[in-house]
């Protein structure tokens, strides 16, 4: 399959959302680790790999990352992932995380707002790879 062929097969998109908890928090003022934005954007690429090729696949690498919004404990994050190309067995896909809910522990302990619109916290590009022998789609 040429880089691009087999893009009207592969699913649009896949998204998931979720609170970050206090256990996310990794430093000071309970800030999120942008390694923990990472990792749901690695959890996205599975499922779309699972959805393109029946198998998990592996993440090779990221071409670009951008953090541009902090994250913290409380927050609502909502992770988007797309394939934009399809190589014999590399996949090109582009991320974006967003805050849909901000905790506002400044106005009480349980405070939060939803945000319209969403703040991009981070924004990626990378590629995963399923093997050939992998494949069963």
């Amino acid at each position: 399959m040429a880089a691009g062929e087999g893009l009207e097969r592969a699913p649009t998109s896949a998204m998931m959302r979720l609170r970050m908890s206090a256990h996310d928090a990794h430093y000071g003022g309970n800030l999120v680790d942008g390694a923990r934005i990472l990792a749901l954007f690695g959890d996205v690429a599975t499922e779309l790999l699972v959805r393109l090729d029946g198998d998990e696949g592996l993440f090779a690498a990221y071409d670009e990352v951008r953090f541009l919004a902090p994250t913290y404990a409380g927050d609502y994050i909502e992770a988007e992932g797309r394939i934009v190309q399809i190589g014999k067995s590399s996949r090109r896909m582009e991320f974006e995380a967003r805050k849909v809910i901000a905790a506002r522990p400044e106005l009480g302990e349980s405070a939060a707002e939803v945000l319209d619109p969403p703040v991009v916290v981070c924004r990626a590009t990378g590629t995963c790879v399923t093997p050939k022998e992998k494949k069963r789609k």
